[in-house]
């Protein structure tokens, strides 16, 4: 039975219970016998331990969907801290990555703190802002970053590093194309 059909069945309980028990009060005035009202107040106790049956199950049914719901909750969470923990572990790889790179383009650290930001997608003035510097610096450091890398500008620099790992999915024998072998954009330059 679901939900709506308990709250009916109780709904309908309680009715006969009240007109139950206005009748056996009706009775009582105008002097019905006592084994008249013992029936009527046998069906309000009969009804009263219907309306406590589905209540109970109803309160039940609400426990069991709440523990099922903390049990997805813990998975999803559970599920969530491990992607978390991978994915940290491959973005610190990537960090590191890109640092080594930075490094073999000869960046200073300035120059690499200013990549990182250009690559997250930091404007200019935005960059400038978080270094406390002015924003022509940021502009001629971005410039010396993009002429060491031979680069032409942000979208370059951004791809450089991005472009091989939006790689299609491998097909068949799971591994890619010699074209899109990963490092194969970077080789190219």
């Amino acid at each position: 039975m679901g939900e709506r059909e308990e709250q009916a069945v109780i709904g309908v309980l309680v009715a006969v219970i009240g007109l139950t028990a206005l009748d056996m009060a009706f009775d009582l005035y105008f002097g019905s016998s006592l084994r008249h009202i013992a029936v009527e107040g046998a069906v309000v106790l009969a009804a009263l331990g219907g309306v406590v049956f589905v209540w109970r199950r109803t309160i039940a049914g609400y426990h069991a969907r709440l523990r099922q719901s903390e049990a997805a909750s813990a998975r999803w969470r559970a599920d969530a801290e491990r992607w978390r923990a991978e994915a940290a572990q491959l973005l610190r790889g990537l960090s590191e990555a890109i640092e080594r790179q930075f490094r073999l383009w000869g960046l200073t650290e300035s120059e690499q703190e200013v990549a990182f930001l250009l690559l997250k997608g930091l404007s200019l003035k935005e960059v400038a802002e978080v270094r406390g510097v002015g924003e022509k610096t940021i502009r001629n450091q971005s410039l010396a970053i993009y002429r060491k890398a031979g680069l032409a500008g942000r979208a370059e620099l951004a791809a450089f590093f991005l472009e091989d790992l939006l790689l299609p999915p491998p097909t068949g024998d799971r591994s890619p194309p010699a074209e899109a072998a990963p490092g194969a954009a970077a080789q190219a330059r």
